[in-house]
């Protein structure tokens, strides 16, 4: 049998007010989804079914905490999305998705597709490519390092939310509250009416659009192939910037991202600052002891 293991993990936002165990958290219980349906659920007091997991097919992909089952079966092959939204959960440490193919609790005839590893809680989707009609799938959420959390969960032929993908490796300390992103149009992208620019401070559950740049045209009717935006902080942090590209046909495709980290420290300053300092000087401190405890509990890969 041909299954799909699919390993939410999901993060900051609050505890869950109701901690009774979903009884989807056996396979054998696993939840029938419907295409277009969405599913409301969560993690608390779910347990792993090791039998049915191996932790060695992902590396440091996924840790299974708190996992729970579900099945979709297309009636049409094609294109899917998995679209994830609405989650509130207690610590900020975003989703992961594992797809494999195999024999449902038998870890032997696994095979990893895909391993995606994300940092919020922002509504997103991943995409499922060549679906079989008549094919079952297995669908595997799970609370990423014991976070407990709520969520929708839809299996649907139209995308919702941010595109789902691994974060780009932390960036160094700049002293310039001035941050320009620079990308291109690629002819892989086909027609492209706009770009969205969103940007995250870490700490942050969830990403704020910050611009909309439209498609430029040549002198020649064509579509230019530079694009530019330039954003000013008003604090010191460590900021997500991510640029997607809204395709005429087709889902939202991330062209760009990365980190900047803004910081007012200087350096080579060696004596120790007192309560005394400038407010600059000890807002700066206390996001520097904030951002190095969030990177011990949630390092960037």
């Amino acid at each position: 049998m041909l299954t799909l293991l699919f390993s939410l993990s999901v993060s900051n936002g609050y505890c869950l007010l109701s901690s009774a165990q979903v009884p989807n958290d056996d396979i054998a219980r696993r939840r029938v989804l419907r295409a277009e349906e969405t599913a409301t659920s969560r993690t608390t007091d779910c347990t792993v079914q090791w039998t049915c997991v191996d932790e060695s097919l992902t590396g440091k992909c996924i840790q299974y905490h708190n996992d729970q089952w579900f099945e979709f079966t297309p009636r049409v092959s094609g294109r899917y999305f998995v679209n994830i939204g609405g989650q509130q959960c207690r610590d900020v440490r975003g989703v992961q998705l594992v797809v494999l193919t195999g024999t449902p609790c038998q870890p032997a005839t696994y095979q990893v597709l895909s391993c995606t590893s994300l940092g919020s809680q922002d509504d997103v989707f991943v995409t499922l490519d060549s679906l079989l009609a008549g094919q079952p799938y297995l669908l595997n959420v799970d609370g990423y390092l014991r976070d407990f959390c709520q969520f929708n969960l839809t299996v649907s032929a139209t995308p919702q939310g941010l595109p789902a993908l691994e974060l780009p490796p932390p960036a160094e300390p700049q002293s310039s509250r001035l941050v320009t992103l620079r990308w291109q149009l690629s002819d892989s992208l086909g027609s492209v009416p706009r770009f969205q620019v969103w940007r995250r401070e870490a700490a942050e559950t969830r990403a704020a659009r910050r611009a909309a740049v439209p498609v430029a045209r040549t002198t020649y009717g064509g579509a230019a192939s530079d694009y530019s935006f330039t954003d000013t902080l008003a604090a010191p942090g460590r900021y997500l910037y991510q640029v997607v590209a809204e395709a005429a046909a087709g889902p939202p495709v991330l062209v760009q991202q990365q980190w900047y980290s803004f910081s007012q420290i200087n350096k080579k300053a060696s004596a120790p600052i007192n309560q005394g300092s400038p407010p600059g000087v000890r807002e700066q401190l206390q996001w520097e002891k904030r951002a190095r405890k969030m990177r011990r509990q949630r390092p960037v890969r």
